[in-house]
């Protein structure tokens, strides 16, 4: 495993741990070149899972994606690292639990948004502006009351 900060192989595991479905095992790394320390996740790919895209496109499903929107909401907010890998985990389980190999982008942003609102509401707000595709200022007040409510 290569050090994200230097590079180097030389790198050790000091803790490991399994999630609680036993799906996904965690590792806490240190570097003995530059003495930083890194978490590291394992994780069996085994389901060919594709995504049909708005326009009606197939692509290879990639949780790198999801993470990277799920990130971009959640830019300058108190979300933990942790906390996201875990939204990014459950959303990829129920996903490959599924009948179908095939799954809408519109049922990711769905489970994104739902877990997203449980997170942080201003990254919910953030990810729903993109998701659903909000063209004026009237459109957040009103989902912005639907929540009060």
């Amino acid at each position: 495993m290569l050090c994200p900060y230097c590079a180097s192989n030389q790198t050790s595991v000091l803790e490991s741990r399994d999630s609680e479905d036993g799906a996904v095992t965690r590792r806490r790394r240190e570097c003995a070149k530059c003495g930083k320390r890194f978490t590291t996740y394992e994780r069996v790919e085994v389901v060919d899972l594709k995504v049909v895209k708005k326009d009606g496109r197939l692509e290879q499903f990639d949780r790198k994606k999801i993470k990277a929107g799920i990130w971009k909401a959640c830019e300058k907010r108190d979300c933990q690292e942790e906390e996201v890998e875990a939204i990014v985990d459950e959303i990829e389980m129920r996903l490959l639990n599924r009948k179908s190999t095939q799954v809408s982008s519109t049922d990711i942003g769905k489970l994104i948004l739902t877990r997203l609102k449980k997170l942080d509401q201003v990254a919910y707000l953030r990810f729903a502006s993109v998701f659903l595709e909000f063209e004026n200022v009237e459109e957040f007040k009103k989902i912005i009351k639907e929540e009060i409510n």
